[in-house]
């Protein structure tokens, strides 16, 4: 702890021991920083605050209302931008004296680090401009901050707001341009899907078709075989019943005889027959046995066999008849499906490259007719969106706080920095002197003496100074001190220089 007092000591004494060359340095820094804060122009800040609404009741419920906090986002990224600062600097000051396209650039991309679009909530953002150029005063470059923000907000009002319609104008415009080559190129895959199934005509609507054409030809010829083999067994049920039923009934004296009443059950039991019931339903079995009986009562009757034709008979000769051609007509339906399946299956085998071609035709079709269907749905939709915003627009924005002429510099903070360039001055002059204590190679003490050559130090003589050398002394410390106090005076005019700078421009 002693050997750091000790330095702090020699430092000192170094320091003091050269302290006009101390003063010296710090006045020459001093000077030279203040000249340099002084050349700093004033960067004077301007700021609007804007809410932006994208709240539509109508466009949602229509369903053609976007994103809010997209659109937000995209206006808040894309406000800033080089195209619209371009706008910016060619209707302002900034654009004065640019004639060429690299200067412009370069303007674009310095102001661009002077202008911000930062959000403060979903809906609520903030754009703000700070402007310092050398070429102009203080005023000229508030009132020019001003007008970089008013721009932008005119930029906002101009493409997001009102030129939301023209968008969707141009859009639609765009959208019926399309769909005019849709439409041509559309009629044109017609023109060639008719050529090709004229000429194909098995093919028409692809393989793919063609295929469901021969499932659906295979599914009826299933269902026709199963008709005809009921027709068929009907038919041979109808036979059976005609075997067992006599042509003729024999006419007697009595018409309310065994013989008349075997004609009424035998008719009975044809009737049922003819319903398609079978022979072990209770009605036939019950009708069977009345039938034999009768039978049996008209042999042991003995009456005489001639006799009228039987009506039943022919009812069952009529229903023979019927089932007959409805067989006959099933039979040649099956035969019809059979061959246009064959045909079919035959089509689909032999010609392999006309089945490729007929679904790359098929295909290009239905992509252009989707297209062009897709095409019309959004031009319908733009349309509705058009009107919608003639009476309420979608995208509204309110200026909370607008854009005013700053009163004051936004940067730079004056008084620190001539307080930092006073302290920065001081701590030069200080470690000039300093270092040039070190390279003088003197000893301040004994101990760094005797530190320095290992050797025991005896002892120290006094310096004695005489009356006309104490006088001369401090007469030159009063003219350090008077030379230090020029120093602090000169930071304090130049602190009131600003403040007073200041306020004449508010």
């Amino acid at each position: 702890m002693s050997e750091i007092f000790d330095e702090l000591r020699a430092a000192l004494w170094s320091v003091w021991h050269r302290r006009w060359i101390a003063l010296a340095l710090a006045w020459g820094v001093c000077l030279l920083g203040w000249l340099v804060v002084s050349m700093i122009p004033n960067t004077y800040e301007s700021k609007a605050r804007v809410y932006v609404d994208v709240e539509d009741v109508l466009s949602k419920q229509l369903g053609i209302a976007g994103d809010g906090k997209d659109q937000i986002m995209r206006v808040r990224q894309t406000l800033s931008s080089a195209k619209n600062l371009e706008k910016v600097i060619t209707s302002t000051r900034l654009g004065e004296g640019i004639t060429e396209r690299g200067a412009l650039d370069a303007a674009i991309a310095d102001l661009e680090k002077k202008v911000k679009v930062t959000s403060e909530q979903d809906n609520l953002f903030e754009i703000t401009a700070a402007i310092g150029r050398r070429d102009l005063d203080d005023a000229q470059n508030a009132v020019l901050a001003r007008d970089v923000v008013q721009k932008l907000l005119d930029i906002l009002r101009e493409e997001y707001v009102i030129g939301s319609r023209t968008g969707i104008s141009t859009a639609i415009g765009d959208l019926d341009r399309q769909l005019e080559e849709r439409k041509a190129e559309l009629e044109q895959a017609e023109q060639r899907r008719l050529a090709f199934e004229a000429q194909y005509p098995d093919l028409a609507g692809g393989s793919e078709s063609l295929s469901s054409k021969v499932q659906q030809a295979r599914d009826e010829l299933r269902d026709v075989d199963a008709d005809l083999a009921a027709a068929q067994s009907g038919l041979a049920a109808i036979s059976g019943q005609i075997a067992g039923t006599p042509r003729t009934v024999t006419g007697g004296r009595d018409a309310t005889g065994p013989k008349a009443a075997l004609l009424v059950a035998q008719t009975q039991l044809a009737e049922l027959r003819a319903r398609g019931l079978t022979d072990r339903h209770p009605d036939v079995v019950a009708t069977s046995k009345q039938v034999a009986l009768l039978t049996r009562q008209a042999a042991a009757a003995g009456e005489d066999a001639g006799g009228a034709p039987n009506p039943a008979y022919a009812s069952l000769v009529a229903i023979r008849s019927e089932r007959q051609a409805a067989v006959e007509a099933l039979q040649a339906k099956r035969a019809a499906l059979q061959s246009n399946a064959a045909a079919l299956m035959a089509s689909q085998a032999s010609e392999p490259a006309a089945a490729a071609e007929a679904n790359r035709i098929s295909r290009d079709y239905d992509v252009l007719r989707k297209n062009y269907e897709k095409l019309l749905e959004d031009r319908e939709a733009l349309r509705t969106r058009g009107k919608v915003e003639d009476k309420a627009s979608q995208f509204r924005f309110d200026i909370i706080q607008q854009p005013g002429v700053p009163q004051k510099p936004a940067s730079p903070h004056r008084p620190l920095l001539l307080f930092g360039v006073l302290i920065a001055g001081i701590g030069a002059g200080a470690a000039g002197a300093y270092a040039l204590g070190q390279l003088k190679g003197g000893f301040a003490t004994e101990q760094k003496l005797e530190r320095a050559f290992d050797l025991p130090v005896i002892g120290a003589i006094s310096l004695t100074v005489s009356e006309a050398a104490r006088a001369v002394e401090r007469q030159r410390l009063k003219q350090f001190a008077a030379a230090s106090a020029g120093l602090v005076a000169m930071f304090v005019i130049l602190l009131a220089i600003e403040v007073v700078s200041v306020v004449t421009v508010a």
